[in-house]
C-alpha cells in the first residue's frame, strides 16, 4: 500500500485473528517494541500468536493516532510510548487465558 506516495513495509506474521498485536510504521520504536513482546510471549510459554501491523490505514482503524502501540485482546493497552519487556510481560499476566 502506498501512503503519501511511499511503500509501506509488507505486514508480518498475517494472523490477523491474532490476540496480541503491535502497531507501527516499522520505525526503530515500533520494530523494538514487536521484539520485546516476541521475547515476552515466549518466556510466559504465550503460543498464541502475534501480529504486526504496519498499514497505516489498519492502524488509523483500531483507533490509534500514536505509535508504537500495543492491543492485547482488541483493547489498546499502549499507545506513543516504549515498553520494556518487563511492561509487556505485566501487560500479557493481565490478560484472561
Amino acid at each position: 500500500m502506498r501512503w503519501f506516495g511511499k511503500q509501506t513495509a509488507p505486514q508480518k506474521d498475517g494472523d490477523a485473528n491474532a490476540p496480541v498485536k503491535v502497531l507501527g510504521m516499522g520505525c526503530a520504536a515500533c520494530r523494538e517494541l514487536e521484539n520485546v513482546t516476541r521475547q515476552a510471549m515466549a518466556e510466559l510459554g504465550q503460543t498464541d500468536g502475534m501480529e504486526y501491523v504496519t498499514d497505516p490505514a489498519r492502524i488509523a482503524a483500531l483507533g490509534v493516532m500514536s505509535t508504537p502501540a500495543l492491543m492485547i485482546d482488541g483493547k489498546i493497552v499502549s499507545s506513543g510510548r516504549r515498553l520494556s519487556k518487563e511492561d509487556v510481560k505485566d501487560l500479557l499476566r493481565g490478560r484472561d487465558l
